[in-house]
């Protein structure tokens, strides 16, 4: 069997040695339970945390990941406990066959290297829909999860610390902004009222991220038909219990990626029929007001793209350098954040618009007149085929 391989590995590197060490032996014994190649190991990705994916090869010619999560930063049981869940309820995620809880190493299988995000195309959202129609599939599964007693709930304190990195980050770090005292007031009053209003929507499990970039195409070809072939499922250990409006706001309105306003209604009347018909909509007359659903999804879009903004500014500036005009920002965020003008307007929120000129200049994808008469007309949309 090949030698695992050492911090000289060109694609691997290690800021601790003792931590390479651990991890050095755990795979040498890993390997030999699970018939791997260590010296095929190569780093997979890394994502906006402490964690990191590596890939290895198995002796059967398939490939396995391996997690590097240090636990003093990571908490890999919520990963194990989340991973569970989901996949009592039919929701491709990856299987867990090894786990070192007291180091944070963890082996998984294999769900593919191509995210969703790749193959999208905003200008063509035909093409695109097949994979939002099992994406929706997921979530709804995902959503009928009962509750365990030890999952967090997604509450006043987390949505209020979530917003505060909107004006901590990027307003005053990233734009060099000093936020007055009115300023302050209109954001303190405006960030009350977004809290309120997601907080008063029916709670459900929410994966938090659950966005074409953390779905995962299947290396034998996507068929929804097929279990084993449909969109794969990622980065869900920070879920939490709350708003039933936060992951479809995350996947129509994507942080990466800018569609159409017209294809975001589309896609949130197929979501919104199928959970009304689930039962999970029957809530301050949700089934049967497309449109009452819909400015509460325009809610929970407005909160997560304010956090988005702040995170990327976070770690922009922590990686050292400050940006030119835009850079760090994603382009979805971006996007979403330049429609504040009109989506304040529709959610009588209009202060808000003041706060976010700072933004980078994109261009909103649906003019302010489009997009009223959209939401205008949602009231009286008739049942779509699925």
């Amino acid at each position: 069997m090949s030698q695992v391989p050492s911090a000289n590995s060109p694609s691997i590197a290690w800021t601790d040695p003792q931590r390479q060490s651990a991890f050095e032996a755990w795979l040498g014994r890993a390997a030999a339970e699970h018939g791997l190649l260590p010296a095929s190991l190569r780093l997979a990705s890394a994502d906006a945390s402490f964690r990191r994916y590596f890939r290895l090869d198995s002796a059967d010619g398939g490939t396995l990941v391996v997690m590097d999560a240090p636990p003093g930063q990571e908490n890999c049981r919520a990963f194990v406990q989340v991973a569970a869940l989901l996949r009592a309820a039919s929701v491709r995620v990856p299987a867990v066959l090894a786990w070192d809880e007291a180091q944070g190493f963890m082996l998984l299988d294999d769900l593919g290297d191509q995210t969703l995000l790749t193959v999208l195309d905003p200008q063509q959202p035909d093409a695109a829909l097949p994979y939002f129609k099992d994406a929706t599939t997921a979530l709804l599964d995902l959503q009928r999860s009962a509750c365990p007693d030890w999952l967090p709930a997604y509450d006043r304190a987390l949505l209020q610390r979530e917003l505060q990195l909107f004006p901590d980050w990027y307003l005053t770090r990233h734009k060099g902004i000093v936020i007055d005292d009115a300023m302050r007031a209109t954001l303190d009053k405006t960030f009350a009222l977004v809290v309120e209003r997601n907080l008063a929507a029916p709670s459900v499990l929410v994966h938090r991220d659950f966005m074409p970039r953390n779905l995962m195409l299947p290396r034998a070809g996507f068929d929804p038909a097929d279990p084993a072939r449909r969109l794969g499922v990622l980065d869900f250990q920070d879920a939490v219990w709350g708003p039933i409006t936060y992951d479809i706001a995350c996947l129509t309105r994507d942080a990466f990626l800018s569609w159409e306003e017209d294809f975001v209604l589309d896609l949130t009347i197929r979501y919104w029929e199928r959970a009304r018909k689930a039962g999970l909509l029957d809530f301050d007359g949700w089934s049967e007001d497309f449109g009452a659903f819909y400015r509460a999804v325009e809610w929970m879009g407005l909160q997560r793209h304010l956090k988005v903004a702040g995170i990327f500014a976070r770690l922009t500036l922590r990686a050292g350098t400050l940006p030119p005009e835009g850079v760090g920002v994603p382009s979805g965020t971006a996007d979403r954040l330049c429609l504040v003008p009109r989506t304040s307007e529709i959610l009588s929120v209009r202060p808000m618009a003041a706060c976010t000129r700072a933004m980078p200049g994109s261009r909103p994808r649906a003019s302010t007149a489009k997009a009223k008469r959209l939401h205008q007309d949602i009231r009286c949309l008739p049942e779509i085929e699925k």
